[in-house]
């Protein structure tokens, strides 16, 4: 079994439990997977701590170094697949997003150092990620 951290499309978050990924990807697919606030059943996926456990053995500790090029690279395809790409209109989306003008969802785009300013100032949340190209031997 796995546990997702889930978003409906009216904000809502919550937790499944599946037997793996194929299983939520085909009851989201069928509409099986419903908000238990207000019973939307378009759900995604959100970004979930990440738990690194070491396992010990003959009384030593046991370094378990995570691949963090492997776990940037997850993090960079889970926001090119659940986040709409507005490219260089990021700011103005967010700002629209904001004030109602359009839905709330979730976008990924770039900002000038003034625009960025001016989202802060306005009170609007964002993170900055690093974008880079995945070498051949990423997979």
């Amino acid at each position: 079994m796995i546990a997702f951290d889930l978003r409906c499309s009216n904000g809502h978050n919550f937790e499944g439990w599946f037997k793996d990924l194929d299983s939520f990807n085909e009851q989201g697919s069928r509409g099986m997977i419903t908000c238990p606030f207000c019973k939307s059943n378009k759900v995604t996926r959100e970004l979930s701590p990440v738990a690194i456990k070491s396992a010990r053995g003959e009384g030593k500790p046991q370094q378990d170094t995570p691949d963090y090029r492997k776990l940037a690279m997850g993090v960079m395809e889970y926001i090119r697949n659940n986040f709409e790409d507005v490219g260089t209109n990021f700011a103005k989306e967010a700002l629209k997003i904001h004030y109602g003008v359009t839905e709330k969802r979730d976008i990924r785009g770039s900002a000038t150092t003034e625009e960025e300013k001016t989202l802060k100032d306005e009170g609007i949340k964002f993170l900055k990620f690093p974008i880079f190209k995945p070498r051949d031997d990423d997979n």
